[in-house]
């Protein structure tokens, strides 16, 4: 089958949810399939789904609650062409997206994982510049004009000091992504637990410059909400513990020793501690300034 398909795992914000399908009705090219798989509630949706009868667009609820990664894994099990994007609920694709996305993958067959250009923006769609973003861009992802097309043991290394693509935003080759799925004990971290091991095995992520993808970054996301309680991070010390024994047992040892050191987690955690104590998540503090301070021993 040709083109992408595009999945849709929702669950929140109706209005946003309903704004990022309509970026795809809008796409340039009609090489794409969505299919929307509904992990909520809202009465509103089902019928508001029949009402755009678009012959490329399939929605399904499901008959109970699966939780994020379960229903990511959902998503991921519906697919059936041989490229695929898990898109946000809250983000936008711009209309050159697939386009886009098409003629890097025509380019660049053989590519395991494609990343477009991506602007951040806020809750009311405005381009935003925070200091995270700042960091990903300019300090933790590899330099290049254009697209490059990066691989091995430097890409695992740079991913593990910061992780700085935007998962909504890639393409995947289908099959790869499935011989890994979605690993359940994990909510906020699961990109980086599916690639890093589609990495180690020999996979190749092409990055471009041409911008297609609006990425919404805004406080009430569940890995804003998850990070202040302090409940994010032992989950990231957990995947990191994981990730520097997969890098030793490649005989990575730079990319074994980022995952150690998991420098742009430590320093996320710092940078919300004023957050938490302000809010009152004194717990959520004392977690945040043990995952700050402590890098994982051998």
């Amino acid at each position: 089958m040709t083109g992408l398909d595009i999945v849709l795992p929702c669950y929140g914000n109706i209005e946003l949810l309903k704004a990022a399908v309509r970026s795809v009705l809008s796409q340039k090219s009609d090489q794409w399939h969505l299919t929307v798989i509904d992990d909520g509630q809202d009465p509103e949706l089902p019928t508001w789904f029949a009402s755009l009868g678009h012959p490329r667009v399939r929605y399904e609820r499901n008959e109970k609650n699966l939780g994020i990664t379960a229903n990511f894994q959902k998503c991921l099990d519906s697919v059936k062409r041989e490229h695929m994007v898990m898109m946000g609920s809250d983000d936008i694709m711009l209309p050159n997206y697939v386009d886009t996305i098409l003629d890097l993958l025509n380019r660049h067959p053989d590519a395991t994982i494609i990343h477009p250009g991506v602007q951040i923006v806020d809750e009311s769609g405005k381009p935003v510049r925070t200091l995270v973003d700042h960091a990903k861009q300019r300090i933790y992802r590899p330099s290049f004009h254009g697209e490059v097309v990066l691989a091995g043991e430097s890409l695992a290394a740079s991913l593990l000091r910061g992780n700085w693509f935007y998962f909504p935003s890639l393409c995947w080759r289908t099959s790869a992504l499935a011989s890994v799925g979605f690993d359940r004990r994990f909510v906020v971290i699961q990109d980086l637990a599916a690639a890093l091991p589609l990495i180690a095995a020999g996979g190749t992520m092409v990055v471009s410059e041409t911008l297609s993808f609006q990425y919404r970054r805004h406080s009430n996301s569940v890995s804003s909400a998850e990070a202040i309680k302090g409940s994010r991070f032992p989950e990231e010390r957990s995947y990191f513990r994981e990730a520097a024994k997969q890098m030793e047992q490649v005989g990575w040892k730079r990319a074994a020793r980022a995952a150690r050191w998991h420098d742009s987690s430590r320093l996320h955690a710092l940078a919300l501690l004023p957050s938490a104590l302000r809010k009152g998540q004194l717990g959520g503090a004392r977690g945040l300034l043990e995952h700050a301070l402590r890098p994982l021993g051998r």
